[in-house]
Order: structure tokens, then sequence, then C-alpha cells
């Protein structure tokens, strides 16, 4: 007997055979496929023309009204011993049959009304927990993640149980959350920590996946194939949740610009990693490729990646600086499409797309467009939109039930990821570059989880992996406990080992034509406890040309300072700078808050 063919379509409920005309007419597909579903007979031989237009347009029967179509649960063997009559029976002794499913209604306005409003209060609701995660110390991705769950199948009752959407979807997210952390994130303060970072997003992945898998092997009893597939799910650092934590804790800018170029550029070798494994343990996925092949396909992914978002970032940059519009919103969607182009472009080719998005990102937030508070203000939106939408999509992924069987495994594996694998990672990564032991082991507590390694927990499953369900299970449990105790203890962890920068220039984004045009920055300058700016009158800060303090905010009320005023504890400062004197602006103020007024007179 010839193989059937099986196809899924929401408009029809039963078997129904087709030739192929049929299919083009009714599914929509292209005459080749039509032809495979129809590879073993026409349907014009077997049935008369008007059968199949009642079947379709009047309804097609249930079993209970099987007769007219034939009884597809005990009488298939009438259309194939050459006995019946198939005039009035054409869906029986047809291979080619579609169904399996009940038709789907249409989304209607009513349902978009609905959508809307779960979504909109959704939406604001997450906005207000943001309050709650700063008062509490608690990130907010799990905030949403509680969301998600509150409104699922366990709590409200939506159901989501896609995971190949939830790939989708996920992949979507981080393109945009990557997108922002590149547009926002300072050339300068990253530039001394882009080769540590390269080697811990590289060989410090590595080594996490290779610790983290010995691990899965001895406690989860599974293959080496499984066991290292993991650990590459958990090797990756989440840009979402370090972004968010690094806008609470005063870090000096060493350790924040190392964090937010590590978890830009680990994302791209870890879902290599993940999608290789997940291939591999997959029923044919043929022989193991020898892991210097795997090593070169690695390589070459990210060079290219690279090497798009280069070309994608300066081409863009200067073509829309060319033709750009007055409007700073327009003008804010051209750039934020270009990193999502660089991401495309990067994944059509074969590269690393994600690598691509965030040079690409890094390069357009660098080159001095204009309207940059509007295009940076427009990435964050949507930076928070893309978490909120991918940590409540978690939520309703989870089936709260099946969670506790996880939560002893998931305990033992993630202590060995944060107590060994990431601090090992930390040591061999970043000891050539004689990094300080307390920044070491800072950065060994900061190396958070979040969404990214749930989202490639899906991986496997889409790519049919046997036997791995549980594995999503067991990475959102960890995510969650380990974000519970890594989270809220950063700050703590920071100050006790010193590496805090109360002192630090944040930059402040005023959305005016002006300073756009004359080239100008404002920075923030807060003068800490222990900074020996406290008593140094204004006009010694002896700032470059170009540069002068136009506020002092001191308890809560602001005033213009005379040269002569005094500096106090606690008072912050908003320096006007032209492009070209900003860096040394900024150097002098630090290089006197830690040296006090005579530091650099004899230079």
């Amino acid at each position: 007997m010839p193989p059937q063919v099986h196809l899924e379509e929401a408009i029809l409920r039963s078997h129904i055979a087709l030739g192929p005309e049929e299919v083009l007419w009714v599914v929509g597909v292209d005459l080749r496929g039509a032809m495979i579903v129809a590879q073993d007979g026409d349907l014009r031989g077997q049935t008369g023309e008007g059968e199949l237009t009642r079947c379709l347009w009047e309804g097609l029967p249930d079993q209970a009204d099987a007769d007219t179509c034939g009884d597809h649960d005990g009488n298939d063997d009438k259309g194939h011993d050459g006995d019946g009559d198939t005039t009035g029976e054409f869906c029986s002794g047809h291979p080619a049959r579609l169904g399996h499913i009940e038709a789907l209604p249409a989304f209607t306005v009513s349902d978009l009304d609905l959508a809307l409003l779960v979504g909109t209060l959704v939406l604001l609701l997450s906005v207000a927990t943001v309050r709650l995660s700063v008062r509490s110390g608690l990130p907010s991705l799990l905030l949403y993640l509680g969301i998600g769950m509150a409104i699922g199948e366990a709590g409200l009752g939506i159901h989501f149980d896609s995971n190949e959407l939830t790939q989708v979807l996920g992949f979507s997210a981080l393109v945009l959350i990557l997108a922002e952390g590149g547009l926002t994130t300072s050339w300068d303060g990253i530039r001394r920590s882009l080769a540590p970072a390269a080697l811990l997003s590289t060989l410090g992945v590595v080594v996490s996946v290779a610790v983290v898998g010995l691990a899965a092997h001895l406690v989860l009893n599974v293959s080496w194939t499984i066991a290292l597939l993991v650990g590459a799910v958990l090797a990756s650092t989440d840009a979402a949740a370090v972004f968010s934590v690094l806008r609470r804790v005063p870090l000096p800018r060493r350790l924040t610009g190392l964090l937010e170029a590590e978890s830009g550029f680990n994302d791209a070798p870890v879902v290599i990693l993940v999608l290789a494994l997940a291939a591999q343990a997959s029923p044919g996925g043929g022989a193991h490729a020898p892991w210097w092949q795997l090593v070169f396909i690695a390589v070459a992914e990210l060079a290219g990646g690279a090497a798009t978002g280069l070309l994608i970032g300066y081409a863009g940059g200067h073509l829309i600086r060319r033709i750009a519009p007055s409007s700073s919103g327009l003008f804010s969607i051209g750039v934020v499409s270009l990193t999502v182009l660089a991401y495309a472009a990067g994944a059509m080719v074969h590269t690393s797309g994600f690598l691509a998005a965030y040079i690409s990102a890094l390069l357009l937030g660098n080159m001095r467009l204009p309207h940059r508070a509007a295009v940076r203000g427009f990435a964050q939106a949507l930076g928070w939109l893309a978490q909120i939408g991918l940590f409540v999509m978690l939520g309703l992924l989870v089936h709260p039930a099946r969670l506790t069987a996880q939560i002893g495994h998931a305990v033992v594996i993630g202590l060995v990821l944060l107590l060994v694998a990431r601090p090992l990672s930390v040591i061999l990564s970043l000891t050539p570059f004689r990094m300080p032991w307390r920044d070491q082991v800072f950065l060994s507590w900061a190396g958070l989880r979040g969404g990214v390694p749930v989202v490639l927990a899906t991986v496997p499953l889409t790519a049919g992996t046997p036997h791995v369900e549980w594995l999503f299970d067991l990475v959102f449990v960890l995510v969650v406990i380990f974000t519970l105790v890594q989270g809220p203890t950063l700050p703590w962890v920071a100050r006790r080992l010193g590496v805090t920068d109360t002192d630090r220039a944040i930059d402040l984004e005023v959305e005016s034509t002006p300073l756009d045009e004359l080239g100008a920055d404002v920075l923030q300058m807060t003068v800490g406890a222990s900074s020996r700016l406290h008593g140094v009158e204004v006009f010694e800060l002896r700032l470059p040309p170009g540069a002068n303090v136009t506020m002092v905010v001191r308890s809560g009320k602001g005033f213009v300072p005379a040269p002569s005023t005094a500096l106090r504890h606690g008072d912050q400062l908003l320096i006007v700078a032209t492009a070209e004197t900003r860096l040394a602006a900024e150097s002098r103020v630090r290089q006197i808050s830690k040296a006090g007024r005579l530091a650099g007179w004899n230079t």
C-alpha cells in the first residue's frame, strides 16, 4: 500500500481526499505541493464533480455522519477491495487526506477588543511593578514571569503551549534587547573592556559548558551530548537581566563596560552551540561532527556576524545621517530598523545575526547621529516592551505543577554554575589581563541568567531532540531561584568588595535641537561620601575651555553656582561640555575627587 500523506488544514474538519487542483484551490499550496499530496491518483476519476464542493461548502461530516463520505474508523477497506462504488465515497480509497483538527474561528473585532484589553492591562501592571522592583531589589524579570504565570493556565486560564512560537518571539525580543544595549552603550565605557569581554564570551563560555555539562552528566544521568546541551543552554548571561541591575548598582566604568560587552557578545556563540548540540542529539542528526569542525563553523559565523554588523552599522549610519528626517520619531525608527536589518542579513547568510545586531547598534549609538536622545529613548522603550513581552510569555508557557520535580536538580546544577563554572570562567579569561581579584569575585557573582536560557531551552524541543521535555522546567526553576539569590544581593556584594563608584558620571539625555547642533553633552556627577571634592570651589576644578558647571543640586534644591561656590558631599553637578572636551572634563573632576584640589596641578 502506498504511504499516506496527512496535512493539517484549519478549514476542514475531517479526512478528505483531494486532487491537485482542489488542494491548490482550497489550501493555497503550490501545484508542486499539491501533486505530492495527491501523488497516488486523481480525485476526478474517483468522485463526481459536485461531491467535493458539497462537502466543502455545506460542511463536512462529523464522525457520527461518516456515511456520506466514508467510514474512516472501520470501512476503509471498502474503497480498496475493488468491489465498492467509489463514486460517492471519495473520502475512502485515496491516500491524501486533509483534516485532523477543528476549524479555527475567525479573529473578529470583538476578539481584538478583548486582546487589547488584556494586553494593555498586562503592560500597565508590568510598568507598575518596576517601582516594586526598585524598592525590593528584585530584578523586574521575576515579576514579569510571575504575571505570566498568574494569567496562564494555572491562574486565569489563558492557554499557551507553543514552543515554536516561544522560540520565534523570544529571538525577536532578544534582537530588540541587544539593539537597546548597543545603542545605549558608550564606546568610551567599553573600549578597554573589549578584549576581556571577548575572551569571557568565548573561552569563558566553553569552560562553563564543560563544567556544567560534567555536573549534568553525573546528576541527571543523561548522555554526554544532552549534558553538554544543558551546559550550553545555561552558559549565556542575560542582557536584559544585566542591564536592569546595572541601572541600580553604582559600579566603576571598567566593570560596567565589561558586563555590558559580555552580555552583548556571549549570546551569539551560545546560540551556535545550542543549535549544534540539539541537532547532534536529534534523530537523523547524522554522525557526530569532529570538534574542530564545530569550532571552525562557530568562528566563521561569529566573524561573519561581526563583519555584517560593522558594514550595516557604518554604511547605514552615514546613509541615514544624509537623509535624516526632521522628525526625531521617524529618525529613531530608521536607526532601530538598521539594527534589525543587521540581524536579518546576518542570519540569512548563515552568520551570527545576534552579534551583527549588537555590533551595528553599538556602532550607530556612538556615531554622534542627530536626535540621539530620541533614539536612545525609543530604543529603551522597545527594550522594555521586549522584556515585558518575553518574560510574560515565558510565564505563560510554564506548567507550575511540573516545576517541583526539578527543584532538587536545579539547585545542584545552579550551585555548580554559580560557585564553580562561572568563577573558573572568569579566572581563566581575565587573569591574563591582570584584573584585581575583587573585580573577579564580583564578576563571578554578577553572571545573571534570565530569559535567554529559558528561550534556548525550547530549541531542543523544536529540533525534535527526544526525551528532553524536562529541560525547560529545569532551566526555568534554576533561573528563578538563582536570580532571587544573585539579583538583590549584587549591591551588597559590590559594597563589601569595595568596587562601587559613587562619583561616577551619568550621561543625561536632553532632547534639545540646539545641543545636537552644537555637539554638546550634559553630564551629571555626584559628590560621594568619600569624595575629596568636598570643600573644593568651582573655579578650582579648572575645567577645560568649553565645559562648565551650570547647576548644583543640594538637598533637593538647585542653584547656579558662582566660581567661589564650595562643593559638599551629596551635591549633584550638572556639567555642560562640548563633544571635544567631554572626556577631559570628566577626567578632570575624577582626578580631583580622588586626589584633592591639587591633583594634576603640575601638569
